[in-house]
């Protein structure tokens, strides 16, 4: 492959990745760099022709003869490519953390063996053979070691652009039995972790390029509006401090914005870490709105998650206190993140698609679906960020009752920001935030009092406003499928009114694919019951009904008015994905705004 591929999928104003160029003369270097994007894997390069060969290995290389590693070609990279240690900016394509896991040096092996043994070949063997699609190599590497095969394979996958490989290890004095890749996990250059480099604002970038921020890592794909609130930010923030002046009757000034250690901070009790916490939930409402008295966030579709930090050991726990921790064991290095050797995070766990933006989607393919007390077709390659907004306990002080605007400053200066832990900024308008976030297809944005304290239960003094309308529902039954459909049409949906019954709401039967169809329906169908869950009528036939035990996340279009034949019901509703973080019964008319109170 050409660099021109190479160069076609990247912008070097925002990206470190150097710029395309053939070398004239090319050595026998090899280099494995392991790249979390938005799926994990080993970058396999080999030093050939002027650039580097690569192939993507998803399990990573092994030096067990038994395994098999499938390794996909992408396009030749630089051979300045070599030593790259850093972060891909999100927006980016590869975008995440890239460590030099191996390095050494190869040489080509003939393809006729002598007296059973490899022996040492040309590199016109080499490219004939990597023409062919048998290449073997012999490495001595760092960690790799021996005789090795690149084979070419027929890819059985439809749609398939025939770039299939296999990594096979042969049998010599470098084999390793069982080879366990993760009891590997240093970089060969600098011996840190992923989560080290991830957060290492010094990590290696390239000379040839343009700086690229590090700050407090907005992906390109919003930065470009952010940037805009940006400039006000400082200006209205003057404004704010001119508000605060004439309220409180003394100047302020910049130095004031932060005490010099947490004990200061208006409201700070000295106490021992809180066990547990349950997350402070926002009131829902229609309309965005500017006020020198709120703050403006981006609301993340993800998994709420509270984290605590104790003495370097990490404990999640999802917002109705289920156990997270080992959901998402790349959060582990949590602490190795945060400036504070106790400390109690709120924020949102989000998966990412290629372009940066949080998926709800995905994140359902990440975690899997519960099914009999554990979790069925996980996808744990996929890339989380977790997104920090709040600091509730800092090194042997409460700050529940601190101002909002104040956690939030003593946060920024503890979050160390890397492609796996981002600090989530707040800007002074509203109005202008939710016009960005609608332009960029996100689901809405948050309105929190500066001078709100943190209260463990919903409260207007936190609001949330969505562009995308989206609700969580009890699933209370399935209708039986119709056509070439197998497995169910549609789930039936409801919400509590304010006497605490469940009223149907509508049925949700797109939004699925195959797999997700039996999926859901094997999780349903052990839910089953001869009770029907809803009070009133159902406008809906062939149902199924089960136990009111499952919530699922709704997107849709509006509110139908109420009719004499029913209530209020969804336009057009699409399915997102099953939540595993909320109880149905916080599934209520009430949750939706003023306009729905049961």
């Amino acid at each position: 492959m050409a660099l021109e591929e190479y160069k076609r999928k990247r912008r070097f104003e925002e990206t470190p990745e150097p710029p395309p160029k053939v070398e004239k003369k090319s050595g026998h270097r090899f280099v494995v760099q392991k790249h979390r994007a938005t799926r994990l894997h080993y970058d396999f390069r080999l030093e050939m022709e002027g650039v580097l060969k690569s192939w993507a290995i998803p399990k990573g290389p092994s030096l067990d003869p038994a395994d098999k590693r499938l390794a996909m070609q992408v396009e030749d990279h630089p051979v300045s490519y070599f030593d790259f240690e850093g972060t891909i900016p999100q927006g980016n394509y590869g975008a995440g953390t890239v460590m030099v896991w191996d390095v050494g040096t190869w040489e080509p092996l003939s393809p006729q063996p002598v007296k059973g043994k490899y022996v040492a070949g040309t590199d016109a063997e080499a490219a004939a053979m990597l023409q062919k699609g048998d290449l073997k190599i012999r490495l001595h590497g760092q960690k790799l070691n021996g005789d090795f095969a690149l084979i070419h394979i027929k890819g059985r996958r439809p749609g398939s652009k025939g770039t299939e490989w296999l990594l096979i290890k042969k049998h010599d004095e470098s084999a390793v039995e069982g080879y366990d890749i993760e009891q590997y996990d240093k970089s060969v250059l600098s011996k840190r972790s992923m989560a080290e480099i991830a957060g290492d604002a010094g990590s290696a970038q390239w000379t040839s390029s343009p700086p690229v921020s590090r700050g407090k890592v907005k992906a390109p794909w919003l930065a470009g509006t952010l940037a805009k609130l940006d400039k006000k930010k400082k200006i209205t923030t003057e404004d704010t401090k001119e508000h605060k002046v004439k309220k409180n009757g003394k100047k302020s000034s910049e130095s004031d914005s932060l005490p010099s250690t947490v004990k200061d901070l208006p409201g700070a009790v000295r106490k021992s870490m809180p066990a547990a916490i349950h997350p402070m939930l926002a009131a829902s409402v229609e309309k965005p709105f500017d006020d020198p008295e709120w703050l403006f966030e981006i609301k993340w579709d993800g998994y709420r998650a509270v984290s605590f930090l104790q003495d370097g050991k990490v404990r999640l726990v999802s917002r109705n206190q289920n156990e997270l921790t080992g959901e998402f064991p790349e959060l582990h290095e949590l602490s190795k993140l945060i400036k504070a050797k106790n400390a109690v995070l709120d924020g949102e766990v989000v998966a990412l698609d290629d372009e940066g933006k949080a998926s709800f989607s995905l994140m359902q393919q990440r975690t899997g679906i519960r099914k009999g007390g554990r979790r069925v077709g996980a996808r744990r390659e996929l890339q989380i960020v977790y997104y920090i907004f709040d600091l509730l306990y800092l090194d042997g002080y409460d700050l529940r009752h601190v101002a909002l605007e104040e956690r939030k400053q003593a946060l920024a200066q503890i979050i160390a920001p890397s492609d796996l832990v981002r600090y989530s900024d707040h800007f002074p308008q509203g109005l202008a935030l939710f016009e960005a976030a609608r332009q960029k297809g996100l689901e809405g944005i948050l309105a929190k009092k500066r001078q709100s304290h943190y209260e463990e239960r919903r409260s207007r003094e936190w609001l949330k406003i969505k562009v995308t309308q989206t609700v969580d529902c009890v699933v209370g039954g399935y209708t039986d499928p119709e056509g070439s459909r197998q497995y169910f049409g549609s789930i039936v949906l409801g919400l509590y009114d304010k006497k605490g019954r469940l009223i149907h709401v509508g049925q949700a039967g797109t939004g699925f694919n195959q797999a997700m169809l039996k999926e859901i329906w094997q999780v349903l169908k052990e839910l089953e019951t001869n009770r029907n869950p809803f009070y009133g009528d159902v406008d809906a036939a062939h149902v199924h009904w089960v136990k009111p035990e499952r919530v699922a996340e709704i997107k849709f279009t509006e509110w139908t008015h109420e009719t004499v034949e029913g209530g209020m019901k969804l336009r057009a509703p699409v399915f997102l994905g099953l939540r595993e973080d909320k109880d149905p019964k916080e599934c209520t008319f009430a949750e939706q705004g003023p306009r729905l109170q049961g």
